[in-house]
């Protein structure tokens, strides 16, 4: 994939990602330290976690790993004071942490249910409230938040997983008013199929082989391809970069045509 961006597009800029210790959230961080940008790596497995962050410094990147979740509002709010304290400053969130669980409504216990509204809407909504905070201080800063292609068109067996997305597609365009005046821009991606962890544990739960989802998902797409981490990596670095500068609100599908039909 052709890069289309400067190598030192974001040099200066600091940049916080949840949910990065694998799949979109670490193919992100990955090209951010690529292109110049300070970044702080969250995820909730240590081991994985950090060895994104020693993967960017050892390239000649800056990263630093805090390991922790996103569900605990004071974690969160620690998450950005540590940011700040280890970079100076607050540029880019991106709100990537999320689960997916596959069934119907009426199959979804209660702990299943709080864990996806836990994990996918608060910890959205408190990383957020938490970044806000410097970003409004500094009079600048981007959040982009991780919606989903379920919150714009239905899946079966999807229903509650889909009603966070969508949660959060109406979050950002709130946030994206509210804080415009603020400096701050603040918009959501809605993926569809992406090759990465959290699609291989749908697949699992459906108890289909990576074989057989490829080729149905291959099949579905319209543009005839599963999506890779780095395509979402470029759109978000888009939405934050100064070419993006007349945009706030937005839901940007990033699905191969899939949300078209």
């Amino acid at each position: 994939m052709t890069d289309l961006f400067a190598k030192d597009a974001f040099a200066g800029k600091v940049v916080l990602i949840t949910g990065a210790s694998s799949g979109i959230g670490a193919g992100t961080a990955r090209a951010f330290a690529a292109h110049g940008a300070a970044v702080m790596v969250n995820g909730r497995n240590e081991a994985r976690t950090r060895k994104v962050a020693e993967e960017i410094t050892r390239a000649g990147g800056r990263a630093q790993a805090s390991v922790g979740d996103v569900a605990r509002s004071a974690y969160c709010d620690a998450l950005v004071a540590e940011t700040v304290r280890a970079f100076g400053r607050l540029d880019v969130l991106f709100n990537n942490a999320g689960i997916v669980f596959n069934a119907k409504l009426d199959e979804t216990d209660d702990a299943r249910w709080q864990q996806l509204i836990d994990t996918n809407l608060s910890g959205a909504f408190y990383m957020a409230r938490a970044a806000l905070r410097p970003m409004k201080a500094q009079k600048s800063g981007v959040v982009i938040n991780m919606s989903s292609e379920c919150a714009l068109i239905a899946y079966e067996n999807l229903a509650p997983y889909s009603a966070t997305k969508a949660a959060i597609a109406m979050m950002t365009k709130v946030m994206a008013i509210d804080h415009a005046r603020d400096g701050i821009r603040v918009n959501a991606v809605c993926p569809g199929d992406v090759d990465t962890p959290m699609v291989e544990t749908g697949w699992q739960q459906l108890k289909l082989t990576r074989e057989e989802t490829l080729a149905r998902l291959n099949a579905h797409i319209p543009i005839g391809r599963i999506g890779q981490p780095l395509d979402i990596a470029n759109a978000v670095m888009f939405l934050s970069s100064d070419a993006a500068s007349f945009i706030t609100g937005a839901l940007l599908s990033i699905d191969g045509g899939t949300t078209a039909r």
